[in-house]
């Protein structure tokens, strides 16, 4: 398949068919070796495009594409609310895809604005930034739910159940949003851990979910970023397969967030948990 019709089919997959065959040669101490067909996630560029002008470009899983620009673009700041999003469209291009947006006037000159005042800059990389005192943001307060013990444990059962990608490659993220009882309601995949959960806060957006009535669980460690997005939406519990790091802490403390790591069946370590998180 030429690369040009690769990426048209790939702007139509769904999460379960973002995914490539490619023969591979088994090896196994004891077994010997032979042929096989393996599969592979699908990793592209992927370019958001806000009213005609290109902003960011990222390598993510091609499956719920529209759900990621929108989730990027309110855990970025880049508009406020979805109702300020008024398209996305994802549509092919020459060496990639991009999904255009068309955003309110008043966010696209915001845009703009920072776009400028990152021309120019020689410093670490982080979105632009040149100063330590611009690296972090501040976190704004959520309000974290009643998530006990107990809810944790049922999410984690449920969570690879939900994971066709990682099932059949093994090489993809998960971020699921679960209810209060810890049953798993939707759940976004992605190469990148940071695109699944910008994909997840896209899709609860979409549809208006209520954050107050459930907890995100990722199948990563926590760092400030992940922490960052999910007090960014409103999110106000966090639960991680892997641990979380120490500014991740500081973050769900100044947020008011429900932080949990090393989620594993039978265990789970909480970092920090807000006097209205008690289950």
């Amino acid at each position: 398949m030429s690369v040009a019709r690769e990426l048209d089919a790939a702007a139509r997959r769904t999460p379960a068919q973002a995914r490539q065959p490619v023969e591979v040669r088994r090896s196994a101490t004891g077994w010997g070796a032979d042929d096989q067909e393996d599969t592979l996630a699908l990793e592209v560029p992927i370019a958001l495009v806000y009213n005609g002008i290109s902003h960011a470009v990222m390598m993510a899983s091609p499956a719920d594409l529209e759900d990621l620009a929108l989730g990027f673009s309110l855990t970025e700041g880049i508009i406020a609310h979805p109702h300020e999003c008024y398209d996305r469209e994802v549509k092919q291009e020459m060496n990639g895809l991009a999904v255009h947006l068309s955003i309110a006037t008043q966010r696209l000159m915001a845009l703009k604005e920072r776009r400028r005042s990152m021309t120019g800059r020689t410093g670490c990389g982080l979105c632009g930034t040149e100063a330590l005192d611009q690296a972090i943001r501040p976190v704004p307060w959520v309000s974290a739910p009643p998530v006990d013990d107990a809810a944790i444990q049922q999410a984690l059962g449920e969570m690879d159940a939900h994971q066709p990608l990682k099932a059949a490659t093994g090489a993809v993220h998960g971020a699921a949003w679960c209810n209060l009882q810890g049953h798993i309601q939707r759940l976004r995949e992605d190469v990148g851990r940071h695109n699944a959960l910008d994909k997840l806060i896209g899709s609860l957006a979409s549809d208006g979910t209520p954050r107050e009535e459930g907890f995100v669980l990722v199948s990563s460690r926590a760092s400030y970023e992940m922490v960052h997005k999910c007090a960014s939406a409103g999110i106000g519990a966090l639960v991680a397969v892997s641990a979380a790091t120490s500014l991740a802490v500081e973050q769900a403390q100044a947020a008011g967030l429900l932080l949990v790591g090393f989620a594993r069946p039978g265990r789970h370590l909480i970092y920090h948990r807000p006097a209205s998180a008690q289950g």
